[in-house]
């Protein structure tokens, strides 16, 4: 499985934005798909993930209320539509996918996107 992460750009406080993960491959076997970020200077955190088959969602504290993660089965994408963003939302944006794992921890994930920055500017 191939992941193609993009959509990551410079928005202020308060805007939104829309990240795409575009997976490819033996995508039919997959089970979950995540989004996680890394903050400059931080280590990688989790933000939200979802079950590919039955849409089931699960968000970080953080990002709870502001962030929605949605998937189009025909375009094999996921989104990350973020808004009432912050700049402690800054960071390097990750989609990652797996077979049998959907939940908090990264390294729980076979598949990584390249990442995509998104920059928040107060």
């Amino acid at each position: 499985v191939q992941l193609q992460a993009f959509g990551g750009g410079l928005v202020q406080a308060g805007g939104s934005l829309t990240l795409s993960c575009a997976a490819s491959g033996r995508t039919a076997n997959l089970y979950g798909m995540g989004w996680f970020r890394q903050p400059p200077g931080k280590e990688r955190e989790f933000v939200g993930t979802i079950r590919w088959s039955v849409g089931g969602t699960l968000y970080a504290d953080s990002v709870k209320g502001r962030f929605t993660i949605s998937r189009d089965y025909a375009k094999n994408t996921v989104y990350l539509q973020m808004n009432s963003l912050k700049p402690e939302d800054t960071a390097v944006y990750y989609c990652a996918a797996d077979p049998y794992y959907s939940g908090t921890t990264g390294s729980q994930y076979n598949y990584w996107g390249q990442g995509t920055l998104v920059t928040v500017s107060s």
